[in-house]
């Protein structure tokens, strides 16, 4: 018998037996659909995530930020490290003077530096609490901020200590409405500030709001308002991304010598944290590789948890397929008693499930594109950065599973109708 016979035989017995069909597929629907949803949403993330990370620089840029130093060998994690800053420990070790010294290496193009604090801002009747974001003035050069109405402060007027601002797109609106910003002044800690510009809108990038922001000189910041000398952070943008990794170490060694962490005796290349350092030095594309790192993690353990309703939706076909057998028994003994042979019978079956198994594989592909696109929607809507994209080996894992499953959980079932001795399939009947 052909294989287009066999296959004949096996679509009219899942004809005739429309519901049973329909629920066995309906297992393999929901995993194969979980797949694609697992996928396309891992892609999403990783897009979303990368997206953000860029927001605050792009793959010429390398971050220094302060960090809680561990008496440890290896140093605190970066866990305990953000612990103990949300608790309040305070590292002063950071300032400009580093950032100035960083500056000079031939690699480094420009950089900035930024403090963060809170204050109550008023203008007239309005009084908001707002987020105080003191940076220098290559701020504006450097970051994706783009200017609105009037200009950013400059370097005289942050080193001249001048009560400047600029304001972000949401404060503005929050403490003038509709008035034109330019030229008045608003009142931090009782002193006064003048507006010489706005910024467009940004929106939020992870939970860091731009547009929330009132931006000070970061002299007049730590000097008028806070009554501190260091620093939170700088970002360095770098000439040539080819050096980013020698010269993320070469702004390590100097801050370690500024810092006397570093001992001139000491060898630069390959020199490990010995948990003392007082700062961390991150390029973006290393922080976009840690991402993709976390992201493919999750995604894989998605993965294995839909394995398990895969495997249950492959047990369920195998159950089904034996009673089948069961149900088919005076067919099977039948169509042996007039010389159908092993193999055939044996095709028949498997084909049945293979059939079943990959029906569900279409039929759950599309319904996981169709929820992986909503998922896109309903992320835009949120305002997120959301990007559909389903990728080719999330349809060769689909596919694949069905295949496979199809045979694995079809063959004991196949194997038992083919064994099945005509006389007594008939007698049993």
């Amino acid at each position: 018998m052909s294989i287009i016979n066999i296959l004949q035989i096996s679509l009219r017995a899942m004809r005739a037996n429309k519901v049973r069909t329909g629920l066995t597929v309906l297992g393999m629907v929901i995993g194969i659909a979980a797949v694609i949803i697992v996928y396309s949403a891992g892609e999403g993330i990783n897009s979303l995530v990368r997206g953000e990370v860029e927001s605050f620089g792009g793959s010429d840029m390398i971050e220094t930020e302060i960090k809680v130093p561990s008496s440890k060998k290896g140093g605190a994690s970066e866990t305990q490290s953000a612990t103990a800053l949300v608790q309040g420990v305070q590292i002063t070790s950071l300032n400009l003077d580093d950032m100035e010294d960083v500056n000079r290496l031939s690699n480094v193009r420009q950089s900035y530096a930024g403090v963060m604090g809170q204050e109550q801002a008023s203008y007239g009747n309005e009084l908001k609490k707002a987020t105080l974001f003191g940076v220098t003035a290559s701020y504006i050069d450097i970051d994706k901020s783009e200017i609105e109405t009037g200009r950013f402060f400059s370097e005289g007027e942050d080193k001249s200590l001048a009560q400047v601002a600029v304001l972000g797109y949401k404060i503005k609106d929050k403490l003038f409405g509709d008035s034109d910003p330019i030229g008045q002044s608003i009142k931090i800690r009782k002193k006064k500030f003048r507006v010489i510009g706005t910024l467009e809108e940004r929106g939020a990038v992870m939970i860091f709001d731009f547009d929330d922001l009132i931006y000070l000189p970061i002299r007049t910041l730590q000097k008028k308002v806070m009554g501190i000398d260091h620093i939170s952070f700088m970002m360095h943008q770098v000439e040539n991304t080819d050096l980013i990794d020698e010269t993320a170490e070469d702004i390590r060694y100097i801050i370690r010598e500024n810092h006397n962490i570093a001992r001139a005796a000491e060898v630069r290349e390959g020199w490990a944290d010995t948990g003392k350092d007082d700062f961390r030095v991150v390029s973006m594309t290393e922080s976009m590789e840690i991402m993709d790192t976390v992201t493919n993690a999750i995604t894989l353990l998605l993965l294995a948890i839909v394995a398990v309703s895969l495997v249950v939706g492959g047990v369920g076909i195998m159950n089904i397929m034996y009673v089948i057998v069961n149900e088919r028994t005076k067919e099977i003994g039948l169509r042996k008693a007039v010389g159908a042979k092993y193999s055939e019978i044996l095709k028949q079956f498997l084909l049945e499930s293979i059939l079943i198994t990959i029906i569900g594989g279409i039929v759950g592909i599309t319904i996981g594109v169709i929820v992986s696109y909503l998922i896109k929607i309903g992320a835009s809507r949120a305002g997120l950065s959301w990007e559909f994209v389903v990728p080719i080996r999330s349809f060769v894992v689909a596919l694949g599973f069905s295949f496979v499953f199809g045979i694995l959980f079809g063959v004991y079932p196949a194997r038992k109708a083919a064994k099945m001795d005509p006389i007594e399939a008939l007698r049993n009947e």
